[in-house]
């Protein structure tokens, strides 16, 4: 006889001899009653010539349908040779290992396979975005638990400061751990791919930049604010106007990477973006403030240390605040420099864009792949550093450049 739901319900355990606290509703399902009044639903089965005994759950949080559909998918199982107990371990396991792979655990693990491809800025940069933007809001989620809604919530609450590109990036980061998951087993479909364009971000504003014709204005506000400036932030300002690298690339400048007796300065792969070691020729203006700058302080280790805490180098808001004293705030920037020195060399020295774009350490993203060759076009690159610095020089004092006379170098 099949059970019913009343005799269930109104079953209840018994002391008396010979009494069988079962309830049976047939191939091994019943229904075990406790003392305490507790009901069990179990199946009974064997595999392998040897007795097993399945546990389906407490009624009446299992139901006597959802006992017996329990025990339909595990009998089934059992007629075809597998032993469900087995598979339910396995199931568990399984279930416990995803819920063990965070988001921020495949992150991590992500960043360290990457390690070595990167320099140590860009390695430390994606790190920091993550530690600060991304693990405190689904770090803790099963990757594989991770929702679409979630990765768009998570980029609204970044762009709701502001940071409109960085909304963009995080996304396009976790395409990527998406990526890795599951060339590594721990997904099975990247969510983050499905998201592509659909984060809108306004376009990002250029570096602010003067254009060459107001070149002579700028190199008249340096002068006149001489004797209001620190000499080191004068100089950092002066050098990256005659090197025109990246502001990164000159504040966290190292002693060691400057070679002055073959008049070059040599930007290691970790400190570049495209991570290839980076030639800048010196001209006789750079030199001169690089020999200037080494009286001014005993740091071995920083060419422009923090003024306040010798373990550090200068901060990126000298130069922004060098030029906003100077009136320049908003409309120059120390990144603007290398706008302003490639616009002005290919106009007023007439240098191929080529030359000046290897000195600008521009890379195509196609190119990255390709064998570098720091020393391009170093010979010419090292006439134009020295030009330059010519061409300054004179525009600061009222005159003018003679352009050069046998067509584009």
């Amino acid at each position: 006889m099949k059970l019913t739901a009343k005799q269930i319900e109104t079953a209840k355990h018994s002391t008396e001899k010979g009494h069988k606290n079962k309830l049976f509703d047939g191939k091994g399902l019943y229904l075990e009653l406790h003392k305490n009044g507790s009901k069990y639903w179990r199946y009974k089965y064997r595999y392998l010539n040897k007795e097993k005994l399945m546990s389906l759950g407490i009624y009446p949080e299992i139901s006597l349908a959802e006992a017996r559909e329990k025990h339909r998918v595990a009998h089934k199982l059992v007629s075809e040779g597998e032993n469900p107990i087995d598979l339910k371990r396995e199931a568990i396991a399984t279930k416990k290992q995803e819920q063990s792979n965070t988001f921020k655990t495949i992150a991590k693990e992500w960043l360290e396979y990457k390690k070595p491809e990167w320099s140590e800025t860009n390695y430390n940069t994606v790190k920091r975005r993550l530690e600060q933007d991304v693990f405190p809001i689904i770090g803790y989620v099963p990757i594989k638990s991770l929702t679409h809604q979630m990765l768009i919530e998570l980029s609204k609450n970044v762009q709701k400061r502001g940071a409109n590109e960085l909304a963009k990036r995080i996304i396009q980061m976790a395409k990527h751990i998406f990526q890795y998951a599951i060339i590594n087993g721990y997904a099975e479909i990247n969510i983050a791919e499905d998201l592509k364009g659909f984060i809108k971000t306004p376009p990002t504003k250029s570096y602010a930049a003067i254009p060459p014709k107001e070149l002579p204005e700028l190199l008249k506000a340096i002068d006149k604010h001489r004797s209001r400036m620190h000499r080191q932030s004068q100089i950092a300002l002066e050098l990256i106007m005659l090197t025109f690298v990246r502001t990164s690339e000159l504040i966290k400048a190292e002693w060691g990477e400057f070679d002055l007796e073959h008049r070059i300065w040599v930007i290691p792969a970790r400190r570049m973006k495209m991570n290839n070691d980076h030639l800048v020729p010196l001209s006789n203006q750079a030199i001169k403030l690089i020999e200037e700058i080494r009286t001014l302080h005993r740091n071995n280790h920083w060419v422009f240390p923090s003024r306040t805490q010798s373990m550090n180098h200068m901060s990126n808001n000298t130069i922004l605040m060098a030029l906003r004293r100077m009136g320049y705030g908003g409309i120059m920037t120390g990144h603007g420099f290398r706008a302003l020195a490639m616009s002005t060399i290919m106009e007023k020295l007439d240098y191929r864009h080529e030359i000046v774009d290897v000195q600008l350490a521009h890379a195509k993203r196609g190119d990255v792949a390709k064998a570098y060759d720091r020393a391009k076009f170093l010979e010419q690159r090292i006439i134009m550093m020295q030009r330059w610095a010519d061409y300054l020089d004179q525009v600061a004092q009222g005159g003018k450049v003679i352009q050069a006379k046998f067509g584009s170098v």
